[in-house]
Parts: structure tokens; C-alpha cells; sequence
């Protein structure tokens, strides 16, 4: 199984990206949104694990294009924010 994890967090990323490797997982690893799109255009992945709060382009804004490019690979959303409002915004894209 392919994986794509994105994170702007080094260490996070790093240990996440580890333990993904160290139970048998292929893992590719971006820092940004921009890597993040382009990764995941050009790449087939099984699951993709989606930071929301990213540097150069948001999570949200990655999900949706690949959602308007009709690209449905499952996507588990990561953030620190609490409000429904978030919550709502991920489900929604």
C-alpha cells in the first residue's frame, strides 16, 4: 500500500512517515501544499493523511482540487483546530 503523508511539522512528518515505513507502508512525504498537489498528481497513492494547516497552499484547497479533477483517493484530514466550523469545512471538501 502507497501512502502519501503531508505535514509542515519536520519532526511529526519524520515520525509519522517512520512508523507508516516500519509496519510495511511505501511513504512519500511532503512539508508543503504545493509539494503535496503535486505529488499527488502525479503518483497514484491509496490514502493519502492531509495536514489541514499547511505553508504555501492549505490542505483544504489540495483536497478540493483533486476533488474537482475527479480524483477520489480517501484522504484522512489532520488538524489542531477544534472548531465545527473546521470540521465541517473538511467534510465538505
Amino acid at each position: 500500500m502507497k501512502l502519501l503523508v503531508v505535514e509542515d511539522e519536520d519532526s511529526l512528518l519524520d515520525q509519522v512517515c517512520r512508523a507508516f515505513e516500519a509496519e510495511g507502508y511505501t511513504v512519500d512525504c511532503a512539508a508543503d501544499g504545493e509539494q503535496a498537489s503535486f505529488l499527488e498528481a502525479t503518483e497514484a497513492y491509496d490514502t493519502i493523511v492531509l495536514d489541514i494547516g499547511l505553508p504555501v497552499r492549505d490542505g483544504l484547497s489540495v483536497l478540493r482540487a483533486m476533488r474537482d479533477e475527479g480524483r477520489d483517493t480517501p484522504v484522512l484530514l489532520l488538524t489542531a483546530r477544534a472548531g465545527w466550523r473546521d470540521r465541517v469545512n473538511g467534510l465538505d471538501a
